[in-house]
C-alpha cells in the first residue's frame, strides 16, 4: 500500500523553482469550468426565460437567500464569494471521480488558501467597523490574561477550518485505499484457498448443491440459501479459472466496494463538506459585518 501527495508534473524555474502538481492542474481546471459555466449560462437573458435561465435564475435565488439567512440581509454582497467557495470545493471534490485528476479538496494547500483569504476578509472587516486600534485592544478582553489565548484563537480559526475540510475528503482516500489494499489481500487468499486444486473446487460445489437441492419436501430453498448457493457456484468458477491461469492474481473482490466508498466520499461527503465550509464562512464574515445599528463606536 502506498499513499502519496500530489503528483510534480513539472517545475517552472523561476523563484527557485514552482512546482506544478496534481492539485494545480485540478484547481485551474475547476476555474476553467466554472468560469466558462458563468458566461454560458449568465449571457442571452431573456425576459421570458428559458428552461436553463429558469434553473440558473433558481439556483442563484437560493443561493442569495442562503446567504441572506446566515449572514444578514446587510450581507448579501458577499454571495458571490460564498458561492464560489462552495462550487470550487464541491467541483473541486468531485473532479477526483474522474479517475485522471486529484481531488484538490485532498490537499491542504487548497483548503489553507481558502481559509486564510476567509480569515483576511473578516480581519480587515473588523479593521474597518470599528478601528485598528479597537480590534487590537479586543484581544485583551475581557481582561488581560486572556490576551495570549485570544491570539490563538484568532489564529486557530483558519487552521481549523482548513483542517476539517481537507482531513474529511483525505481521510476519505486514505480509507477507500486500505479497503482496496485488503480486499487486494483477501482475494489472493481465497482464490489459493479454493484453486489450490480440484478437491476444493469439488467441495465447493458439493456445498452449492447443498443449498440448491436439500430442502424440507415441499419447500423451496429460502433467499438466503439460494444467494449463498449464486456464491458457491461463483467462488467455484472463480477456482477453475484461477486454477487454469485464466485469472491467476486477479484480485476480483476489490470490484464494487471501493468504487461505492469512492463515490461515498466524493459526492455525499463532498457536498456536506462544501456546504459546512461555506456555512462557516458566512458565519465567521457575518460576525466580522455586523449590522450598522450594531456595529460598536470606535
Amino acid at each position: 500500500m502506498n499513499i502519496t501527495g500530489p503528483r510534480i508534473y513539472f517545475i517552472i524555474p523561476i523563484f527557485g523553482g514552482i512546482p506544478i502538481t496534481q492539485t494545480a492542474v485540478s484547481s485551474f481546471l475547476v476555474m476553467v469550468l466554472l468560469c466558462t459555466a458563468g458566461v454560458l449560462l449568465g449571457r442571452n437573458l431573456k425576459k421570458r426565460p428559458g428552461r436553463m435561465q429558469v434553473v440558473t435564475e433558481k439556483g442563484v435565488s437560493m443561493i442569495t437567500d442562503l446567504v441572506s439567512d446566515a449572514m444578514g440581509e446587510h450581507n448579501r454582497h458577499w454571495t458571490p464569494y460564498i458561492t464560489a467557495l462552495f462550487l470550487s470545493s464541491l467541483l473541486g471534490s468531485l473532479i477526483g471521480m474522474t479517475g485522471i485528476f486529484r481531488s484538490t479538496t485532498a490537499d491542504l494547500s487548497t483548503t489553507a488558501t481558502w481559509a486564510v483569504m476567509t480569515s483576511l476578509i473578516c480581519w480587515y472587516q473588523s479593521i474597518k467597523n470599528i478601528g485598528l486600534w479597537t480590534w487590537l485592544k479586543g484581544f485583551s478582553e475581557p481582561i488581560k490574561v486572556m490576551t495570549p489565548m485570544n491570539i490563538v484563537s484568532e489564529i486557530a480559526q483558519p487552521v481549523s477550518l482548513a483542517f476539517r475540510h481537507f482531513g474529511n475528503v483525505a481521510g476519505g482516500g486514505v480509507i477507500t485505499t486500505m479497503v482496496y489494499w485488503a480486499l487486494s489481500g483477501a482475494s489472493a487468499a481465497l482464490l489459493r484457498l479454493i484453486g489450490s486444486g480440484w478437491i476444493g473446487i469439488v467441495v465447493t460445489l458439493v456445498l452449492a448443491a447443498v443449498l440448491f437441492l436439500v430442502h424440507r419436501k415441499g419447500k423451496q430453498p429460502g433467499k438466503i440459501r439460494r444467494i449463498l448457493g449464486v456464491m458457491m457456484l461463483a467462488l467455484a468458477l472463480f477456482g477453475v479459472l484461477h486454477l487454469t491461469g485464466v485469472l491467476e492474481n486477479v484480485p476480483f473482490l476489490q470490484v464494487g466496494v471501493p468504487a461505492v466508498l469512492s463515490l461515498y466520499f466524493d459526492c455525499f461527503s463532498g457536498l456536506i463538506q462544501a456546504f459546512v465550509f461555506s456555512l462557516l464562512s458566512m458565519i465567521y464574515i457575518s460576525n466580522a459585518c455586523p449590522p450598522p445599528e450594531e456595529k460598536p463606536e470606535s
